[in-house]
């Protein structure tokens, strides 16, 4: 690519955006020697790695909050973003300033050779982060990957205290493979030896991959099931549950969500931080206060007084997404704003949705970026499921279509009454493009 002279925040990100034009993917050998050319960062961390389907930030951001609780500082490198690039860079829980952004920008940017290798987009934000987690110095750096596992650019890394993987699930199965089992190979590649592993133990065909790449590197494995947790109640928007811990036997916590399949996430959390400090330093009540203080954007986040924004971008995130609308004790009316992008299992998404006849409304949308699902394919496939599931006897949900994200939001939110409640999802994209549009209505 082009060299050019780029001088300002503004420069560096629209670079790192056009990146995908022209760079191919490399591999973790390519990526580990790019590493070794920044003087191998990593070497000087204490790095706890994240992998899975879904609920890997969550997971991430959980550990983040107890570690500061217990008094530690941590950097952690998570993505997708949703509205801005410097989301995905936690220093202390605060993102990067724009100015430190681009000074690591720009160091990478010296280091590329002019001719062959060049980070993919992902690539150069996690060399990005490196750099600016080492000026830091934390006490330890949480780092998720971001697709896959074992070639994943976050693997080039050299040791790691402990290794996590989330629940899995059928996605991106034309890049890790189209069963359970296969893609859990692909996240089982971070389990590394000298690092023991946890899991999220949901079926027993995955759970035996993690278990046997475990005993292969030498490493113990300990697998988070929901015999680990129960669910006691719901009140004030939030959940209390009882946790099943090693060392503090059975506790009671409390996260501030709405979003049920979040005990799973800070189950695993918790068995996660409990194994790395075995006690030694981590108390009960830091677990306690961490989890409850713990905010992850995107996952039924209420961004205006009964409008939630969830992430779920694929099947099993649809599946948690409304076993968590379904328990949240709301009498009125409920209208769902969906979008997708094109190479997901929409139709799957799609027809959980409308089987569940949790929603009188479905709003359809297009989205910004180039890989979403146009609004015409959505509208006719959930015109198809509605007769598939409601039949001619029974009303089905009424589905309206909007041509931007902005003209939905204005239309739903002036029309609606105090008795109906907007729920947004179906694509990490939409979420941002939503977050990022409110942002913008809040300041007219």
């Amino acid at each position: 690519m082009e060299r050019r002279n780029i001088t300002t925040y503004e420069e560096a990100v629209e670079y790192l955006l056009d990146i995908p034009r022209f760079t191919s993917k490399n591999t973790v050998e390519d990526t580990r020697a790019f590493l070794k050319r920044l003087g191998n960062p990593d070497l000087s961390m204490r790095i706890i790695h994240v992998a899975g389907t879904n609920g890997k930030g969550s997971v991430c951001a959980y550990l983040r909050c107890m570690l500061e609780e217990a008094g530690y500082t941590v950097c952690s490198f998570t993505s997708p973003h949703l509205v801005d690039v410097r989301e995905r860079f936690l220093i202390r829980g605060e993102m990067v300033s724009r100015e430190k952004f681009l000074e690591a920008f720009l160091d990478i940017y010296g280091r590329i050779p002019k001719e062959g290798y060049h980070p993919t987009f992902f690539e150069y934000l996690f060399f990005m982060a490196m750099l600016l987690f080492e000026d830091a110095k934390p006490d330890f750096v949480i780092l998720e990957t971001g697709l896959g596992g074992r070639l994943d650019a976050t693997n080039s890394v050299s040791a790691k205290e402990i290794s996590v993987i989330t629940r899995i699930s059928l996605d991106h199965v034309e890049y890790l493979g189209d069963t359970p089992e296969k893609i859990a190979a692909e996240k089982a590649g971070i389990i590394h030896e000298g690092a023991q592993v946890v899991y999220t133990d949901t079926s027993e065909s995955v759970s035996e991959v993690f278990a046997r790449t475990a005993a292969e590197k030498g490493v113990l494995a300990y697998p988070v099931s929901k015999n680990d947790y129960a669910f006691i109640n719901f009140r004030n928007k939030n959940i209390d549950f009882s946790l099943h811990t090693r060392y503090y036997k059975d506790i009671s916590v409390t996260l501030c969500t709405s979003a049920r399949y979040q005990m799973e996430n800070a189950a695993l959390a918790v068995r996660a931080l409990e194994t790395l400090d075995q006690g030694r330093t981590v108390t009960e009540k830091h677990i306690r206060d961490g989890l409850r203080r713990c905010f992850w954007p995107g996952r039924m986040e209420e961004v205006l007084p009964q409008v939630y924004v969830d992430g779920a971008h694929n099947e099993d995130g649809v599946r948690a997404f409304l076993d968590s609308v379904a328990a949240d004790e709301w009498r009125g009316g409920r209208l769902l704003l969906f979008s997708a992008v094109k190479d997901k299992a929409y139709e799957k998404m799609l027809g959980r949705i409308i089987a569940s006849k949790l929603f009188g409304e479905i709003a359809l949308v297009p989205m910004q970026t180039g890989r979403a699902a146009s609004v015409q394919v959505l509208e006719e496939l959930a015109e198809r499921k509605m007769k598939e599931v409601y039949g001619e006897k029974e009303s089905a949900p009424e589905l309206i279509c909007f041509e931007t994200v902005p003209d939905a939001l204005g239309k739903l939110l002036g029309r609606r009454s105090g008795s109906q409640r907007i729920y947004i999802a179906g694509s990490l994209y939409l979420a941002g493009e939503v977050k990022a549009n409110l942002g913008v209505l809040g300041n007219d």
